[in-house]
């Protein structure tokens, strides 16, 4: 009818589109094509370098293209002068901006800016400033440019001060910048860094002191500056608790630097005649310089890690020559050396004596928690109240219940326990996707308190029965341990770290669910194993029991194993040095 517009109908739009996107195709293809043809016969020209802005412009991912666009530009370095350069690396900003409008997350247009802007005769770092800012104005969280910004904020020296005022004001505006709190993380240790230790008196002074760098600083932060970062970020959760950046920053507040590096302890065994060594780091003592002199006399030994599986070890192992210490009525003097970290330690085997160690207790190196001045601690238990608090208004906010968890750790890690376990309880309850999280960091603090009380009472016997743990940690700490009982617990496997448990003699470990002994391995003083009611199913699962030479007594009874045909005569084969087998 006459005055109606015609209305096409959805086929005949589809095949439209499909038509359009055709001849795209086709124009987008031969263009490429015709970039690979000049980029194998070496042409670097001015229409290749406007064929790549073609195609980069509607596709600014494809890497290729932004490798060719480079070797181009290069070439022209070589035939233009200055001026001209500063010219083309100009146009190729505007460039590399109208692609990030097309895709503000593209890797190449990112990585390709980086790349001009240092090899610009003359930068312009103000003008690329301004463009983060604006890039973060409308996503606060791209990396891209959080990663382009700190390359030009390096190469421009911008100071770090200015930087810090720089997150105020994007945290100030949104605290859920979570990648503003990360970055502030980052620069707190260079501005506020806290004052150095004394040197420990093992500490052998290097032959020259380079001077400090941005690699080698502190990781913690001075303690007034502490203080006033506590108060931004409690802001920050009263203001919003279901966000996580603040929680997250909070928790890296609470946190505390990585160790010293240095010798923990040395333990030496005269029947034996073997050198325990270890760390507070996994180390490769076969690379690191680890050097054994006896009574002032340098020794030839071989390191070796506890495992097989271990390059890298906490704890390390040497066997000394037949008869070099075996002498009881002779006192000997052992000294380790670390020559990459300039420190030793000293041991003293004394005459009487049959072992001897030299080690600093988990107390002394405040290993769990950092030591606290008493304006700190006041401060933090301010910091405990005020988020019970905040726990009050929002009594099932998992951020809250686990920052207070941390907080206790920090304050009082033995006497808050019972509190602690049972705000676990209630994250498991209300986070329950992330149940098996929480029980293996629970078991990770019960382990810690339990190594405290065990040093506090200065004895060798580790006992954490009936803790509900699922996963063991902290095992280089149990070096000197004589007997371990574990016993009641959701264990599932003895770990390749339970080998650092080198001066075991006695494993309880019933009523788990442990099928994997892998960690049990060349034990040299282990007797006796107790392992009824778990889930060992196999004669391999017990292979490792074989690697530990004085093994006498062995109970089995409640496991899988022990419905095999044959399993008596076949664990006497497996296990000669076994006389008390219960099955």
């Amino acid at each position: 009818m006459h005055g109606r517009v015609k209305i096409k109908t959805t086929a005949q739009q589809e095949e439209e589109k499909r038509k359009e996107r055709e001849k795209k195709l086709k124009i987008y293809v031969a263009a490429r094509d015709a970039c690979f043809s000049k980029r194998s016969e070496g042409i670097w020209d001015d229409e290749a370098l406007q064929l790549t802005q073609q195609l980069l412009s509607s596709n600014p991912d494809f890497a290729t293209l932004w490798n060719y666009r480079r070797e181009i530009l290069m070439h022209l370095e070589t035939v233009k002068d200055k001026d001209e350069v500063q010219k083309i690396y100009e146009a190729e900003l505007s460039f590399t901006e109208s692609c990030l409008k097309v895709n503000p997350k593209s890797y190449g247009s990112w990585h390709h800016r980086g790349w001009v802007s240092a090899r610009l005769p003359r930068p312009d770092w103000a003008r690329e400033l301004t463009l983060c800012d604006r890039c973060l104005s409308l996503d606060d969280r791209n990396f891209h440019c959080w990663d382009y910004r700190r390359m030009v904020v390096k190469m421009s020296g911008v100071p770090v001060d200015q930087e810090l005022a720089f997150t105020d004001r994007l945290i100030g505006s949104n605290f859920s910048n979570y990648s503003s709190w990360h970055y502030r993380s980052t620069l707190l240790p260079l501005l506020h860094p806290e004052s150095p230790e004394p040197p420990s008196p093992c500490r052998e002074p290097p032959q020259s002191s380079p001077p400090p760098s941005p690699q080698t600083h502190s990781h913690r932060v001075c303690e007034e500056q502490l203080l006033k970062e506590y108060e931004l970020v409690q802001n920050a959760f009263f203001t919003d608790p279901n966000d996580q950046s603040a929680w997250f920053y909070y928790r890296w507040l609470l946190g505390r630097a990585e160790r010293e590096e240095m010798i923990s302890c040395v333990y030496v065994n005269r029947e034996e005649e073997r050198v325990a060594v270890a760390f507070s780091r996994p180390v490769n003592a076969q690379s690191v310089g680890l050097f054994l002199v006896l009574d002032g006399q340098p020794q030839r030994v071989e390191w070796r890690s506890v495992h097989p599986r271990f390059k890298h070890s906490p704890v390390w192992i040497c066997s000394l020559p037949p008869g070099t210490i075996s002498d009881i009525t002779n006192e000997r003097n052992l000294t380790v050396h670390w020559t990459e970290k300039h420190t030793h330690r000293d041991c003293a085997l004394y005459t009487g004596r049959t072992e001897s160690w030299c080690r600093d207790s988990a107390t002394d190196q405040e290993l769990f928690r950092s030591e606290l001045s008493v304006e700190k601690t006041s401060v933090l238990q301010s910091e405990l109240q005020s988020v019970k608090q905040l726990q009050e208004l929002e009594p099932l906010n998992k951020w809250c219940l686990l920052t207070i968890i941390l907080l206790m750790r920090a304050l009082d890690p033995l006497g808050y326990e019972q509190e602690m376990l049972a705000h676990f309880r209630t994250l498991k309850e209300v986070d329950s996707m992330r149940s098996a999280y929480y029980s293996d960091l629970c078991s990770k603090f019960m382990i810690e308190n339990t190594i405290l009380k065990m040093e506090y009472a200065e004895v060798r016997v580790f006992s954490i029965s009936d803790k509900n743990l699922t996963t063991l940690c902290h095992l280089d700490q149990l070096l000197l341990v004589t007997h371990i009982n574990l016993s009641s617990n959701h264990l599932q496997r003895l770990p390749p770290q339970f080998a650092m448990l080198q001066c075991l003699e006695v494993l309880e470990a019933d009523n788990n669910a442990i099928e994997n002994l892998e960690g049990v391995y060349h034990l040299p003083k282990l007797e006796e194993v107790l392992l009824k009611n778990n889930k060992i199913s196999t004669l391999a699962d017990l292979q490792p029991l074989a690697s530990c030479p004085k093994l006498k007594r062995l109970d089995l009874r409640g496991n899988p194993v022990t419905q095999t045909a044959n399993v008596e005569s076949e664990l006497a084969e497996l296990l000669p040095s076994v006389t008390d087998l219960l099955l």
